[in-house]
């Protein structure tokens, strides 16, 4: 296990992806080149995987009453500032999944974000962009 992978915990293979998703592999890479998510090659057999916490379960069901699943809204944005402060697609996963205790202080009942991902997924796009855009300068 590599450090990343020790971060991360569960990743999804592109066609996991896009089970979750309900769509196709095609889509679940034109979210990549948009930006929209992020993926890093993995494993023995070195295949492109997303870390699972990109994704996150919309309020509510499905039509069909299955669990239905979304990109964290605010990703895309954050994605891109990560790229432009330089960092590789690897730097910029560990940077979201790097325990940071500050963060505790956006939360509010017991589950508190304390990685910037987690953040993301709470709601807290501001202040972990503005974070974000502090690495460029």
């Amino acid at each position: 296990m590599t450090d990343l992978d020790a971060l991360v915990g569960e990743w999804l293979p592109l066609p996991d992806v896009a089970d979750r998703l309900r769509t196709d592999v095609g889509r679940v890479r034109r979210l990549l080149q948009e930006h929209k998510l992020l993926a890093v090659r993995r494993g023995e057999r070195n295949i492109l995987s997303v870390p699972a916490q990109f994704l996150t379960p919309v309020v509510g069901r499905g039509t069909d009453g299955d669990e239905a699943w979304e990109v964290v809204p605010s990703l895309q944005g954050t994605l891109v500032l990560l790229e432009d402060a330089g960092f590789s697609d690897e730097e910029a996963v560990a940077w979201l999944f790097t325990k940071d205790a500050s963060l505790e202080s956006l939360g509010t009942g017991p589950d508190r974000p304390t990685t910037p991902i987690a953040a993301l997924a709470a709601g807290h796009k501001t202040e972990i962009r503005r974070r974000a855009q502090a690495l460029a300068l």
